[in-house]
């Protein structure tokens, strides 16, 4: 028996559609949220400030308080400053990964000189204590210009630290990327599923709304008019109830059931004394959902490989059992054809309806569901369906 490997890639074959279904647009930019933004800086400064306060107290430094209200300043212009930087690099979150990087190490250095200085003269010009008056004493005794020096010295170090919170908002920014690029896939594969569920369901009714007319128009060259009459309403009711349902929807097991009872009212006037059916679905079973217009294509071909090459009656079973968390559903038929019997060219396999039922459980389910089908030993065919087992929260009456 053949085992039809369900692919869950089937999702990303299609392209996402255009025009309805589509229901929303990729935008240009996926930007990282200024609030989000704004508490990375907030969190900088908040550690620099605690930090900063916890080791000067550590080593018992003078004038703590008036350095607590200055170290406040600085910290507050160090936000703003930061905030600069961030609106700069905003500039550049549409360019490469590359250009992003270059233009934080660039423009960390003015912004690193810049509170330096800040930072220079809250705690050296603007009444400096004695600590920091030898300090700058030390300086000029070597030779060195002490206020250039202390400022350089300053932006150097704070240089790597602004720059640690430009590569983290970098990170960040991508990985606000990513999520949105992941959501948007997302969405296209559910579009591009939908789609393709659409395409695979339209592609029965042509084939099986061909095959009818055919037998219709048999049954008029042969002034069969009433069996002609009966099968043209039994058709106009198949094809009210299967073209107002929506493709991509799932429908009551009983629902699909009544839709395979018309299309067997069909083919048993063409086939009065050859067609036997049997359907055995436990009453349990009838609200369990199944995708639309399932089970048709199955019928359809053991009626097609079975009842119509065969010179004897023939029994089609549909049987519908609950597994552990599964639905399991089989369609069979004993036929045999004769020996003797060509196959038309068309008749050389299954054709595309039992792929599409595949290819459908693929799509709606992944790797939850199984199509397996095959030839039975004692004559005839059968195929087996596994799926997830899913009760209709409402059922119908």
């Amino acid at each position: 028996m053949a085992n039809i490997a369900l692919d869950p890639s089937v999702l990303t074959s299609a392209a996402a559609p255009r025009g309805e279904g589509r229901t929303a647009a990729r935008p240009a930019r996926a930007r990282l949220p200024s609030w989000a933004t704004m508490k990375t800086i907030l969190a900088f400064w908040a550690f620099y400030f605690v930090m900063n306060t916890i080791r000067m107290a550590a080593v018992s430094a003078e004038g703590q308080a008036g350095m607590l209200v200055r170290r406040t300043v600085v910290s507050l212009i160090g936000i703003a400053l930061t905030t600069v930087l961030w609106q700069v690099l905003r500039r550049f979150e549409a360019k490469s990964m590359r250009a992003m990087v270059t233009a934080a190490f660039v423009a960390s250095l003015p912004i690193s000189f810049a509170y330096a200085t800040v930072n220079f003269t809250a705690f050296y010009v603007v009444h400096p204590h004695d600590s920091e008056l030898r300090e700058m004493h030390e300086e000029k005794m070597k030779g060195k210009p002490a206020e250039l020096f202390q400022i350089v010295d300053s932006a150097l170090n704070w240089y790597f630290f602004i720059v640690a919170w430009a590569i983290m908002y970098i990170a960040l920014a991508y990985a606000q990327k990513v999520r949105v690029a992941e959501r948007f896939a997302a969405q296209y594969r559910a579009e591009a599923q939908t789609a393709q569920l659409r395409a695979l369901r339209y592609q029965i009714n042509p084939h099986f709304l061909f095959n009818t007319l055919n037998s219709l128009s048999s049954l008029v060259l042969r002034q069969r008019g009433d069996e002609a009459e009966r099968m043209i309403m039994n058709l106009s009711n198949f094809f009210r109830t299967s073209l107002t349902t929506d493709p991509t929807e799932d429908v009551p097991l009983v629902d699909e059931i009544r839709m395979q009872r018309l299309y067997l009212d069909i083919e048993r006037i063409r086939f009065p004394d050859r067609l036997l059916v049997v359907i055995d679905v436990p009453p349990e079973l009838e609200h369990a959902t199944v995708p639309g217009m399932l089970l048709q294509p199955l019928v359809e071909n053991a009626i097609k490989y079975g009842v119509a090459r065969s010179t004897r009656p023939v029994t089609v079973t549909i049987r519908a059992r609950a597994g552990e968390n599964s639905l399991n559903l089989t369609v069979e038929d004993d036929g045999q054809a004769p020996a003797d019997a060509p196959l038309l060219p068309s008749e050389k396999g299954h054709g595309v309806g039992l792929r599409n039922v595949c290819d459908r459980l693929a799509a709606r389910f992944g790797e939850a569901a199984t199509c397996h089908y095959g030839a039975r030993a004692e004559g005839g065919f059968r195929v087996a369906l596994a799926m997830p087992l899913r009760m209709d929260p409402e059922p119908t009456a």
